[in-house]
């Protein structure tokens, strides 16, 4: 197995294998699979079946004969307890809060936003039943374990095995007689906060076809996805769900909407122009519209679009916001 001492650039090791979209690499995850069940006295499954994403898993885990009793209290609760508790020991309370915040809790929050969905899109697909449910929290998250596995990096020990299926698959099942692996995403796309995002098509995608659709972290179907190559001001304004009215105002572009509805400006001065956008049940957008004095290498002037307060009104007032200014305290001597 290969060990590394934790830090920075390690850290940035399990960054990547957690998002990793290349294949999986089937001979090192099965062997990961093996010295785990090893690492804890039990014998290694008799067979490893491959899925294309975490719903095909669950699914053919479900309809498996005779695959014997779930072992991952034994294989990936116990040991992972066990190594926590003797680094605390060794760290103190306060080491062990500093050690976690320099590793795993540098990948906790995104990784686990793209877990918590992929667990909801495997319910909206199979059904929100109980056996459902409790096979998703049956699942040891392969690549997705990548944050708590960090904090242990070099000092793996009995979690060796399952830092190898890590580095090498996705989420699996362990079972007395048979393991479940499932094969990483095949395309996976984040906006600059990590959360899933992509206008024109699926924000996460398995080899199987299962896939997932967003905008800027908030879920989509894949037929709204599909629709905003063709938007119009008039599909928009004729959208009655106010979130996903903001989706279309984002991917159509508030200056391109202003443009082409032919509105009217609220207020021009010499800091620019407001806009205003009514929306029927929901809050106006409102804009300041603003040109950068300093000039591009060509010689233009580059256009800018600051969304300001609704109650905003007048332009200079909307600008003086942005630098958290009231409207009479809001006079720069010069304007970049």
């Amino acid at each position: 197995m290969v060990r590394e001492d934790t830090g920075r650039d390690v850290t940035g090791q399990w960054r990547a294998w957690a998002a990793s979209t290349e294949p999986a690499d089937r001979r090192r995850a099965e062997a990961g699979v093996r010295a785990a069940y090893r690492a804890v006295g039990l014998p290694g499954p008799e067979r490893v079946v491959w899925a294309g994403s975490p719903c095909e898993g669950v699914a053919l885990m479900r309809s498996l004969p005779d695959k014997g009793p779930s072992v991952r209290e034994a294989v990936r609760s116990a040991p992972w307890a066990a190594r926590r508790r003797l680094l605390h020991e060794e760290l103190g309370a306060a080491g062990w809060a500093a050690h976690w915040a320099a590793t795993g809790g540098r990948l906790w929050s995104g990784n686990q936003a793209l877990v918590d969905r992929i667990g909801a899109g495997v319910l909206e697909e199979l059904g929100e039943g109980p056996e459902i449910r409790l096979a998703l929290l049956d699942a040891v998250l392969g690549q997705h374990d990548a944050p708590w596995l960090a904090a242990f990096a070099g000092r793996e020990g009995p979690l060796a095995g399952l830092a190898e299926v890590c580095r090498s698959a996705g989420w699996w099942w362990p079972f007395a007689k048979v393991a479940v692996v499932c094969e990483r995403p095949s395309a996976l796309y984040r906006d600059e906060a990590g959360r899933l995002d992509r206008g024109d098509g699926p924000a996460l995608a398995f080899p199987d076809g299962f896939a997932l659709y967003a905008w800027r972290g908030m879920p989509v179907r894949a037929s709204f996805v599909a629709e905003l190559r063709t938007l119009t001001p008039e599909r928009i304004r004729s959208e009655e769900n106010a979130e996903l009215r903001r989706v279309m105002l984002e991917f159509y572009g508030y200056d391109r909407y202003l443009a082409d509805s032919s509105a009217r400006p609220l207020h021009r001065d010499e800091t620019g122009t407001l806009w205003r956008i009514d929306l029927d049940g929901d809050e106006p957008v409102v804009m300041v519209e603003v040109l950068n004095s300093t000039p591009e290498p060509d010689g233009s002037h580059r256009t800018y679009w600051l969304r300001v307060p609704p109650v905003t009104r007048t332009a200079r007032q909307g600008v003086a916001w942005t630098f958290g200014l009231a409207e009479a305290a809001y006079a720069p001597l010069r304007e970049t």
